[in-house]
């Protein structure tokens, strides 16, 4: 088989880019009496039927305005090729961590991990490819069984006790901070007072 050339065709009409042209019964095709095939409206010109079943076609077609397709405005590329500051996102109401409040312990599964990447890392010295080591990890941890995760578990139920303990005495300190500084807010206040007073 001979390859064909093929028109590139855009699928509007050549009259006006703002107008649709539709069959009488608001379709995008048009029967051919001749063929008996449906034909886009907008092709009528390039079907391989005689010249008076396309001008009959042509007049049954019926021009519609297009409505509410407006064109995009072309995007403007920037003048300079230096990249635009980011700009900073304000957040809201997020609290600040401080840094004197107790860290949480860690789960058993990375009590294990820290214990595993020493020995993965004795058994495989040029290594250094870390999502092998988690993958690993993360496999071996899977087929251990609760006899073998248990030392795993003890050790992260005792920092957990110790965590809570640390809690406790942080948020006791913070409470005596509290107070302490509304203390000193009224001592401020009434130092303030008797200034006042005294003019």
């Amino acid at each position: 088989m001979a390859s064909q050339s093929r028109k590139r065709v855009d699928a509007v009409d050549a009259r006006s880019a703002s107008v649709l042209v539709r069959a009488k019964d608001g379709s995008a095709f048009a029967r051919c009496d001749e063929c008996k095939k449906n034909v886009p409206v907008a092709l009528i010109n390039m079907h391989n039927c005689s010249l008076e079943a396309k001008i009959k076609m042509n007049l049954d077609a019926q021009v519609v305005e297009q409505t509410a397709e407006a064109k995009k405005p072309e995007r403007k590329k920037p003048k300079s090729n230096e990249p635009k500051a980011k700009k900073a996102k304000v957040e809201k109401g997020k609290k600040v961590k401080d840094p004197n409040m107790p860290k949480r312990p860690p789960t058993a599964f990375f009590a294990f991990l820290d214990d595993f990447r020493k020995s993965f890392k004795e058994a495989n010295p040029d290594s250094k490819d870390v999502k092998r080591v988690g993958k690993e990890a993360g496999e071996k941890w899977k087929s251990m069984t609760d006899e073998e995760k248990k030392p795993y578990l003890d050790k992260v139920a005792e920092l957990k006790a110790e965590y809570e303990k640390a809690m406790e005495s942080y948020r006791a300190g913070e409470n005596e901070e509290d107070q302490a500084g509304s203390d000193k807010e009224t001592t401020a206040k009434e130092v303030e007072e008797e200034l006042t007073d005294e003019e």
